[in-house]
């Protein structure tokens, strides 16, 4: 039973049927059927329809999945071939010279390409499991150090206003404050989680179109509620841009590049965010007046393996990893892409482009 099971999921593999492709055969096949009925009104002299069709089995064999579309390709090229473009016309002679070796050729070319593109889609496949998997083990392995910490922060300043009824009220407000502020922290972390979880293994998610400036205002408002003692400047074209994106995960996005410039800035008192359009993107600047990212971490900001000895010793939660990790996974999900840069009058500048349309899938 699992023979008969694995045969035919081979089968399935090799000769999958799918609307998409034999419309994408089809197509193809007519516009070189009309290429050849062109070239034989201009030209008397058989021939030129061999490589005609040839080119359409390749083309057939690359752009479909599986041998079917492209052993389909090489049966109607020979048959076209024979029937339409060789002398006697609309006639079938299978006493033609040749003919075996043209259908050979044909067969031959498409099974090729095929077993290429397979391939190749194979290892393409291979590649994304394997950054999917790297992309996991880094997030286990921030969240599992970064969110120890915090708690245990958490648990000892209860224990301690608790314990210690004799604490001043300056003390037991401070620890009080303290606490929220790692509780808040967590719910940033869950935050993030919850966006990792929202993408998913998708290599693509579902955007819709949103007023930019809209959303870019309102990560800019919740944040600031947060920070009020930094200063936030906007600047946004005078039209409305309309985006392709999911806001919440962009949102996010933001939110995590400026709260990267107050915490990592260190000395950061401003950040700046433009919102532009070039070409077919529409770019995203975070800029701040810090003390800018240091050269070493530069090359590796982006994909969770910043070390946690690099931070301040005690202060492991404020590993930048995860939050830039997520960002880069979220702005590629929309077929964007994430830089940093330091500025050269001090402090350091991310900048996110996403497609002002919505990309094929």
């Amino acid at each position: 039973m699992r023979s008969r099971k694995s045969f035919r999921s081979l089968i399935r593999e090799l000769f999958p049927f799918s609307t998409q492709d034999l419309l994408t055969t089809v197509i193809l096949f007519a516009c070189a059927t009309g290429i050849c009925a062109l070239l034989w009104r201009a030209n008397s002299t058989d021939g030129f329809a061999f490589p005609v069709y040839t080119l359409t089995v390749l083309l057939t064999s690359r752009l479909t999945t599986g041998y079917f579309y492209g052993f389909l390709a090489s049966v109607l090229g020979v048959v076209c071939t024979n029937y339409i473009f060789t002398y006697p016309y609309w006639a079938v002679n299978f006493t033609l010279t040749g003919y075996p070796i043209t259908f050979l050729v044909f067969l031959v070319a498409s099974m090729m390409t095929c077993a290429l593109t397979t391939q190749v889609r194979r290892q393409e496949r291979l590649r994304a499991e394997g950054e999917k998997e790297a992309m996991r083990a880094n997030l286990l392995r921030s969240v599992s150090h970064d969110i120890r910490t915090p708690l245990t922060s958490i648990v000892g300043s209860t224990s301690t206003v608790l314990e210690n009824p004799g604490l001043s009220e300056s003390e037991r407000r401070e620890l009080l404050e303290d606490t929220r502020n790692e509780a808040q922290w967590l719910i940033r972390m869950v935050e993030n989680l919850l966006s990792i979880t929202r993408i998913g293994g998708q290599t693509r998610i579902t955007t819709s179109p949103e007023a930019a400036e809209e959303v870019l205002g309102e990560a800019v408002q919740k944040f600031a509620r947060r920070y009020p003692a930094i200063r936030f400047s906007v600047s946004a074209p005078e039209e409305l841009l309309i985006v392709p994106m999911d806001p919440i995960l962009i949102e996010q996005v933001l939110s995590n590049l400026m709260e990267n410039a107050v915490v990592h800035g260190k000395t950061t008192t401003e950040i700046h965010l433009t919102l532009r359009s070039r070409g077919n993107y529409a770019y995203f600047d975070v800029a701040d007046n810090g003390q800018g990212i240091s050269p070493k971490e530069l090359p590796t900001l982006f994909d969770g393996t910043l070390k946690h000895n690099e931070t301040p010793r005690g202060d492991g939660k404020r590993n930048m990893g995860l939050g830039l990790s997520v960002c880069m996974a979220i702005v590629r999900a929309h077929g964007g892409s994430l830089s940093a840069r330091n500025l050269d009058q001090g402090g350091a500048e991310f900048t996110f482009r996403l497609p002002l349309f919505k990309e094929d899938s």
